[in-house]
This record gives C-alpha cells, sequence and structure tokens, in this order.
C-alpha cells in the first residue's frame, strides 16, 4: 500500500502527469521533453528519476541519446493500469496537456525531417558511394528467393535500384520512400528505361501509401533499419500483403559502428535474427526463415541478414 500512496503522490504534479501520458505516445529523450514541456532541463531530469524509481518510466541508451518510455507491460509494478487511468482522468483539468499533443507531432517530424534531410542530400548518388549493407551478393540471394511475375512493394526504396530490377520481371513495383527528391530521381530514371510497371509514390515506411491487400510481396532493402519504428512497419507490410503473399527483408546485422547514426542517419544499429523473427511474429507472419547473407571483408565488417515470411493464405 505504502508504494501506491507514494506513487499518488507523485501525480500530484501535474507536469509528472504530463510526462507519463507524453511517453505512453511515444518513447522520447530529455531535450525532446524540454521542447515539447518547455521546462528546463534539470526539472524534466528529477522528474524522469523520480518516476523511474517509482517503476513509472524505464529508459534505454540509444547512441548518445537516452530515451525514456513506459515499463513493458510484464514489467509495470503493481496497480499501474489504474495509475494510469488516473493520469488519463486527470488531464484534463491541465490547460497544458491539450497543446502537449501538438508539440510530440512536431517533434516527431523533426525525428523524421532530419532522415528524411539525409537522402534528399544522396538523391542521385547512390550507387556511386558507399553504403554499408548494400551487396549485390545480398541482392542476389533474395532474388533468388522471389516468386515468379507479381506484384512486389520496395518499402524505403530510395531512388529505387533493386526496384528496378524487379520491374524487368514483376507484373508491377510500388518504390515507397520519404524523400520527395528520391521518389523523383527514380521515376526520372524508370521513364528513361522505359519500365512503365515501376511507380513511385512518397509516404513513410510506418504509413504506407498502398492499399490493403493489394501486393505479392513486400521488401525492405536495408531500409528498416532507418524506421523509428520497426515493428509497425513491418505490421504495415502485413497489412498491404494479400493473403499467401511474402515479406522478405534484407538488413544490417546487428553492429556496434555508433557512428553509422551520424553518417548515414541510421535509427538503429542492425538488428539480430532474433529481433526480426520477433518483428514478423508479432505481424502474423508464419514460415519465418533468416540468415546472414553476406559479410564484408573490410572493416566494420558489416553483415546483411535476410529474413522472409508468409502471411498466411484465405482458410489457414
Amino acid at each position: 500500500m505504502q508504494s501506491i500512496l507514494k506513487t499518488i503522490k507523485l501525480l500530484s504534479d501535474p507536469n509528472r502527469i504530463r510526462v507519463l501520458l507524453l511517453l505512453e505516445r511515444e518513447e522520447l529523450s530529455v531535450a525532446e521533453l524540454q521542447e515539447i514541456l518547455s521546462m528546463g532541463q534539470s526539472s524534466i531530469s528529477t522528474h524522469l528519476s523520480q518516476m523511474r524509481q517509482a517503476g513509472l518510466v524505464e529508459d534505454r541508451r540509444l547512441g548518445k541519446n537516452v530515451l525514456y518510455r513506459l515499463p513493458e507491460p510484464g514489467a509495470r509494478v503493481d496497480g499501474f493500469r489504474g495509475v494510469l487511468e488516473l493520469a488519463r482522468k486527470a488531464s484534463g483539468e491541465i490547460p497544458e496537456a491539450a497543446q502537449d499533443e501538438a508539440a510530440l507531432r512536431l517533434v516527431l517530424d523533426k525525428r523524421r525531417d532530419k532522415v528524411r534531410a539525409y537522402f534528399d542530400e544522396l538523391a542521385g548518388k547512390f550507387g556511386r558511394q558507399y553504403v554499408p549493407g548494400r551487396s549485390w551478393k545480398g541482392l542476389a540471394e533474395t532474388l533468388l528467393k522471389l516468386m515468379p511475375p507479381m506484384v512486389i512493394a520496395d518499402l524505403g526504396a530510395g531512388e529505387g535500384t533493386f526496384s528496378q530490377l524487379l520491374a524487368q520481371r514483376a507484373e508491377r513495383v510500388i518504390a515507397v520512400d520519404n524523400s520527395e527528391k528520391m521518389v523523383e530521381y527514380g521515376a526520372q530514371l524508370a521513364r528513361e528505361h522505359g519500365l512503365e510497371n515501376l511507380e513511385y509514390r512518397v509516404g513513410d515506411m510506418e504509413t504506407l501509401p498502398i492499399e490493403d491487400g493489394s501486393v505479392d510481396l513486400a521488401f525492405f532493402s536495408q531500409s528498416l533499419h532507418h524506421a523509428q519504428h520497426p515493428e509497425r512497419a513491418v505490421g504495415e507490410a502485413y497489412r498491404i500483403l494479400r493473403a499467401g503473399g511474402r515479406i522478405a527483408v534484407l538488413d544490417l546485422l546487428k553492429h556496434h559502428m555508433e557512428e553509422a547514426r551520424e553518417m548515414y542517419a541510421d535509427q538503429w544499429l542492425g538488428f539480430s535474427e532474433v529481433e526480426l523473427v520477433g518483428f514478423l511474429g508479432k505481424a502474423g507472419f508464419s514460415g519465418v526463415q533468416t540468415a546472414v547473407v553476406h559479410r564484408e571483408e573490410q572493416a566494420p565488417h558489416f553483415q546483411t541478414l535476410l529474413a522472409v515470411g508468409d502471411k498466411p493464405g484465405e482458410g489457414y
């Protein structure tokens, strides 16, 4: 009972309620909370420290940053659900809470803009500059697993190098990227090469501009580690696939080159096989298989990981 009373006492400060409700929506850094709440760094750090001690929040390190979030369901303290429900009800009495959601959207837009700006700068340069994990051997391994002509979505396609290869045999290819300049450049290349079955669309991997159940293959080629929430991107891939469709993820095996975050705008330092299996399984894919298909000879020896899975067919 004493811990519950202490928790309730913590929530007597409206700013802690605001923090709790923001972290329910998205994991955030101290700097991002500063921007949203218009509060000093020391005050926010104090609030977070007290809430962490009470088991209301947890943190994880992402490069040089520390992100705060609500604990996973299995790690939550007794009465957590009730505390969260109390905070939601109390938000109606906090005038600033209504503005926090809009401020949160702006902060998340800035995150995406940072990644988009990197790829806008690179538009038209892919293939001429080194990109970790992009190897012809890895692409060839993927091609071997593809079925004959089908509708394919290349997600996080960049200028669509792989999309253009697929379009030579596919029924139709939809290349999606959040960089308008990448899309413009890729579309121009497609026109120049007469690839009428290749369509480029501007969009985010986590909210794809593709209809439900409309494609046969969803493909991520060295793009999933740029997603803020890779599990959501995989879930979107599941949504757009027809029953019996397939997903293929070609990405970096988890590594420790922190510089990649600044050099290549990477959100994640690759993934382990266990993580990719978890993403696909949670989304609903079956028959998931993974394999390391390439290891670069030069330091830092990036390794390329391939994962494939099936969306259960009708009557599964």
